[in-house]
């Protein structure tokens, strides 16, 4: 029976259980679960912070200077005593693992994406269970960030999955944060991300990773909106990645958004962060949205940043509201000369033209 795909990002406070270096026993009891799922038919995609962790007491706790490059040289200590922790547990029931080390950069680029994706796709397809991190032994942003909950959801997109675990040393989203409030209450089903959602995210709760539960909201609006559920649950919790496989509730469940679930190129866009603003006049802005038009040049008021065409852009309306987000047909230079202007002047002001469209329909998704 072919059976439900799923993403698992295990974070460093789950794989630790709060202690300085990776909890062996617990790692074990992860691995069974994923084992059972994985015999059963189930899709399991693992994405696994520690790294750094594993490095740290790899090393016997070094004095480092706070710096990136620190950071940097534990990483490239303890991703390989990570895999090797993961891969050594999978052996014992028999299970293959294949690693993948994935920068922001490889989603954001369109051709890296699909080998990504082909790679993850073909992982899957021979019984062998991906296991990815954050490459961070040569990223910047992304180990200052900590982001491998948005990371996850990015994973989650390229083997579109059906459901996405984020699995943390918290029990859920609570109505308040409930290491300050003892009459916090759970969350247990969020139909729609909203500000008050956000609001109520708090902190990372504990020094060992670098995530919080703000970047799980983050990345559960990510998945959602690409039509796969999340659910942010306590890593734990006995049998916790099996009883979610077989629909028992626990933790928050983020409500996935089905009829809005994007087509593999457009859900490679959603993800990709933006380079650049396009603010757009109000003629522009209804085309776009009422009558599921292009944005021709002469709709545009203003560009900021600066970008390449094919790069993902924010289409901004004049009183501030984030419409849509698409690649443009030009660059920013060349749309800061062809503003405002009509479609058979570009050629004339750039001496080029790649159509006479700032941005297709097709290369656009709305907010």
């Amino acid at each position: 029976m072919n059976k439900k795909t799923i993403v698992v990002k295990f974070g460093t406070s789950t794989l630790t259980q709060g202690s300085p270096k990776l909890n062996s026993p617990h790692m074990m009891e992860i691995v069974r679960q994923i084992a059972q799922l994985h015999n059963d038919g189930f899709r399991i995609v693992i994405v696994t912070s520690g790294a750094i962790a594993a490095g740290r007491h790899y090393l016997n706790h070094p004095q480092l200077p706070p710096t990136i490059a620190s950071k940097q040289l534990l990483a490239a200590v303890g991703q390989s005593q990570l895999i090797q922790a993961w891969e050594k547990l999978f052996a014992i029931y028999d299970i293959h693992i294949g690693q993948l080390l994935l920068t922001r950069a490889d989603i954001e680029d369109r051709e890296r994406f699909l080998n990504a994706r082909d790679t993850l796709h073909a992982l899957l397809d021979n019984h062998i269970i991906p296991v990815i991190n954050e490459n961070d032994a040569v990223a910047t942003v992304e180990i200052k960030v900590g982001d491998n909950d948005n990371l996850s959801a990015l994973v989650a997109i390229l083997v579109q999955a059906e459901q996405l675990y984020l699995l943390t040393d918290q029990q859920g989203l609570f109505d308040s944060d409930p290491r300050k409030n003892p009459e916090a209450k759970l969350i247990p089903v969020v139909e729609q991300i909203t500000d008050h959602i956000r609001s109520i995210a708090g902190g990372s709760g504990t020094n060992l990773g670098t995530g919080g539960m703000m970047t799980k909201i983050i990345a559960a609006d990510v998945a959602t909106r690409s039509g796969i559920e999340t659910i942010i649950a306590p890593g734990n919790r006995p049998n916790v990645i099996a009883n979610l496989a077989y629909e028992q509730n626990i933790g928050t469940k983020f409500i996935a958004h089905q009829s809005d679930r994007l087509e593999s190129r457009k859900q490679w866009l959603f993800a990709a962060p933006s380079a650049g603003i396009i603010t757009v006049d109000e003629g522009a802005q209804n085309a776009i949205l009422e009558q599921n038009k292009s944005l021709l040049p002469a709709g545009i008021v203003n560009v900021e940043g600066r970008f390449s065409r094919g790069e993902v852009v924010k289409i901004r309306t004049q009183s501030g509201k984030d419409i849509a987000l698409g690649m443009p047909r030009y660059n920013s230079d060349a749309l800061q000369l062809i503003k405002g202007r009509k479609s058979v002047d570009i050629e004339n002001v750039l001496g080029y033209e790649y159509g006479a469209v700032a941005m297709h329909r097709d290369d656009m998704i709305i907010l």
